[in-house]
């Protein structure tokens, strides 16, 4: 038999697992020509802002890190700067081949091959560019499993 508190707890989790899943603020790192996309998925045929996805431009007001793009070895230690600054529970998703394994540039000596062995990557959008519904999908897949997770919790 269940405790009430247990009860009580379990229910204000679920709440706010849901409460966060359903608005999640993105904070845009556009490096590279799948900015354009993202930019796309913003704008009004996709309209992320009805799935609760408003975009900040400052690090500090973000719970959600869309990677579009190249990623340097220059820019690493300021992507990483940018990711410890986020609120938690913070997530990342990671948007256009580029990001999730160097792409054109995969054998170039000044570009990270893989993000994931830097940051932990929630969600993948493959593509190059992406489409704009890819990103989408990818957004409504990561609340999903963000509520799924309160309910096994």
């Amino acid at each position: 038999m269940k405790h009430i508190t247990d009860i009580f707890f379990s229910t204000i989790d679920s709440m706010a697992r849901w409460a966060s899943a359903k608005s999640m603020w993105p904070l845009s790192c556009g490096l590279s020509c799948c900015a354009i996309e993202m930019m796309h998925a913003a704008a009004s045929r996709v309209d992320l802002d009805r799935f609760g996805c408003l975009f900040r431009s400052s690090p500090k007001q973000a719970d959600l890190m869309i990677i579009a793009g190249t990623i340097t070895k220059k820019m690493l230690p300021q992507l990483l700067t940018l990711y410890e600054q986020m609120l938690s529970p913070k997530y990342v998703i990671a948007m256009g081949s580029c990001a999730i394994s160097g792409g054109l540039y995969a054998e170039s000596q000044e570009v990270i091959s893989d993000i994931s062995e830097y940051l932990a990557i929630d969600a993948v959008v493959q593509g190059c560019p992406p489409p704009p519904e890819k990103l989408a999908e990818a957004i409504l897949a990561l609340q999903s499993r963000i509520i799924a997770h309160s309910a096994t919790v």
